[in-house]
C-alpha cells in the first residue's frame, strides 16, 4: 500500500476503529507495506490453506503436486487443533516439510512467506478471510459460495480490483472441458432458443437430530470459529459440517451444493448479472430437527425473457431427465442435460441423444497460471462470476425467509406470473407426497415476490429485503463497507 492508501484505510475502514479499541483486530499486514509478489513463473509460491477438515483437505490433496504447480504449503490454519495437526503430518509426508500451524487466520496474513491464501472455511468466514488476505497482499482462492450474503460478495470483488489481486472462485466446473463444450453448444444455438435453465440439487439429507445446547469441541477456538457471526450457543449435535443448515453460518443446500449448478445455469443462459425478480418456496419437511434452512426448496429467477429455476430436494427423489445433481437447458429444438461436474449430453425433442460432453480440467492449475501471469482473463472463474452466482442463491433465501406459511393449494395461483412455475410446483408437491408428507395438513413457506435493480444489486422498494443483503458483524470481524476495502 502507498502511504496515502494506508492513511485512507485507517480513516475510512469500518473496522479500523474496532481494531484500535479491541485487542486482536484486523491483521497487522493491513497497516504495513504490501508484500511484493513476484510475477516470475519460475518462483516457488508459498500457499496457506485456511480450513482443512473437509473441502480444505481436497485443496491440500491438490497442492500436494508441489512440483507441478511450483508451490509449497507453508501454513495450515484451522480453528480445530485436532484436525489441523492431523493435516500438518499428512502434508509433511507429501511435500517433505512441515507447514506451520495456527488457529487464528490473522497470523497467516501477517506472514510475508505466504503468497497465496486458499480458503475453505465455513461460509460465514469466506468473504472476510478473502478481503483480509487481499488487503495483506495475497492472491486468493476462495470456496463457494464466496459470500454469506450479497453485499460482502461484491466487497471481495472490489477488494480484488483495488489491490490488483488474483481471486479465483471454487466453482471448478468452469474449468472442465466437458462442461465448457456443453455451454458453448447451448450458446451456439444447437438446441434452438433457450429460455429456461433448471439447476438441480437432489441430495437426500437426513435429520441432524433435535435442537439442544452443546459445548464446542475442546480442540476448537470457538471465538475465532464464530468470527463475523453472532455469539450464540451451539444447538446442533455435530459441530462440523452441520453448520450448513443454520442461517448464521450457512446457506442451506442452495448455497452449499447448489451454487455449482446455479453458476452453470446462469453461464449457459448468458445472463451476466442478477435477475429482475425472484421468488422462492419450500420448507423443512419429513422430520423436525435443529436445522433452520429448507430441505426442499424451489427458487425462480426471472430475467425478462429468460428464467432460471433451481430445485433443492432433501428427501428421497427420482432423477429428472437423468440428473440428480446437474443442470437442464430446455431449448426449442432439444435439450442439454449436465449430470456431472464435467459433462452430460444433448438430446432432440424426442429424447434421442445426439451428442455427449465429457472432459475434466485443472481448476487449481488455472488459478496458479493466472497468479503468475497477473492476467484476470486467464481465470476461468474470476471472483465476480462467483459473486454473481452466489448472490442468486442468497436472493432466493431472502425471498424464502421473508415469506409466510400458506396452504399448498394456494400456491399455484400465486405463481401465475412466473412462466412454467405451476408445473414446477406440481413436481414439488409430488416429491413431498412420495415421501409421505401430507400437503393437506402441511403448510409451505411461500416466499416474498421481490423485484430487483440488477445494476445496483438492491431490491426495488423493499427496505426489509435490502437489510438482508448484508448482516450485522461482530467486532472486530467486520466486513468493510463499499469503497472502504
Amino acid at each position: 500500500m502507498t502511504q496515502f492508501s494506508r492513511r485512507q484505510f485507517l480513516e475510512n475502514s469500518m473496522f479500523a476503529a474496532a481494531a484500535a479499541a479491541v485487542a486482536g483486530g484486523a491483521p497487522k499486514m493491513l497497516l504495513g507495506a504490501e508484500a511484493q509478489q513476484s510475477k516470475s513463473p519460475n518462483e516457488r509460491l508459498g500457499v496457506a490453506v485456511i480450513g482443512v477438515k473437509g473441502r480444505g483437505n481436497e485443496h491440500l490433496n491438490a497442492y500436494g503436486h508441489t512440483d507441478k504447480y511450483n508451490i509449497e504449503v507453508t501454513h495450515l490454519c484451522d480453528t480445530d487443533t485436532q484436525w489441523g495437526m492431523k493435516r500438518v503430518e499428512e502434508t509433511a509426508k507429501r511435500q517433505g516439510r512441515k507447514p506451520k500451524f495456527v488457529q487464528d487466520l490473522r497470523q497467516v496474513f501477517d506472514d510475508p512467506a505466504v503468497d497465496v491464501v486458499s480458503i475453505a472455511t465455513p461460509n460465514h468466514w469466506h468473504a472476510l478471510a478473502a478481503i483480509w488476505a487481499i488487503q495483506a497482499g495475497k492472491d486468493v482462492y476462495v470456496e463457494k459460495p464466496v459470500s454469506h450474503n450479497v453485499s460482502e460478495g461484491r466487497r471481495i470483488v472490489e477488494a480484488a480490483r483495488v489491490h490488483q489481486k488474483i481471486c479465483q472462485t471454487g466453482t471448478q466446473c468452469r474449468s472442465m472441458a466437458g462442461t465448457i463444450e456443453a455451454i458453448e453448444y447451448v450458446k451456439a444455438g444447437k438446441i434452438g432458443e433457450v429460455k429456461v435453465a433448471r439447476g438441480l440439487c437432489y441430495k437426500t439429507r437426513n435429520s441432524i437430530g433435535p435442537k439442544g445446547e452443546h459445548a464446542p469441541p475442546a480442540s476448537v477456538d470457538y471465538n475465532i470459529w464464530l468470527g463475523p457471526a453472532p455469539k450464540k450457543p451451539v444447538t446442533r449435535n455435530q459441530f462440523h459440517y452441520d453448520w450448513h443448515w443454520f442461517w448464521d453460518y450457512g446457506n442451506g443446500d442452495l448455497g452449499n451444493q447448489g451454487i455449482h449448478q446455479m453458476d452453470i445455469a446462469r453461464w449457459g443462459l448468458g445472463v451476466d448479472g442478477l435477475s429482475k425478480r425472484v421468488l422462492s418456496y419450500g420448507g423443512r419437511f419429513g422430520y423436525e430437527d435443529a436445522g433452520e434452512t429448507a430441505n426442499s426448496q424451489t427458487v425462480i429467477h426471472a430475467y425478462g425473457d429468460k428464467t432460471l429455476v433451481f430445485e433443492v430436494r432433501g428427501l428421497s427423489t427420482e432423477p429428472l431427465r437423468g440428473a440428480k445433481v446437474g443442470v437442464i437447458f430446455g431449448g426449442s429444438d432439444g435439450y442439454v442435460v449436465l449430470t456431472s461436474y464435467n459433462g452430460g449430453a444433448a438430446f432432440d425433442l424426442k429424447g434421442n441423444m445426439v451428442k455427449q460432453f465429457n472432459g475434466g480440467g485443472d481448476h487449481f492449475g488455472n488459478f496458479f497460471t493466472a497468479v503468475r501471469s497477473r492476467n484476470l482473463s486467464d481465470l476461468t472463474a474470476d471472483i465476480e462470476q462467483g459473486h454473481l452466482s452466489s448472490a442468486l442463491c442468497h436472493l432466493g433465501n431472502i425471498s424464502y425467509r421473508l415469506g409466510s406459511e400458506v396452504a399448498a393449494a394456494e400456491i399455484p395461483d400465486r405463481l401465475k406470473d412466473y412462466s412454467g412455475a405451476a408445473g414446477d410446483f406440481e413436481r414439488f408437491s409430488q416429491h413431498l407426497a412420495d415421501n409421505k408428507v401430507n400437503l393437506e395438513r402441511t403448510r409451505v413457506r411461500l416466499g416474498a415476490a421481490l423485484k430487483l435493480d440488477p445494476a445496483a444489486e438492491k431490491f426495488v422498494g423493499n427496505s426489509q429485503a435490502d437489510a438482508m443483503l448484508t448482516r450485522e458483524y461482530r467486532a472486530p470481524f467486520i466486513v468493510p463497507a463499499a469503497g472502504k476495502v
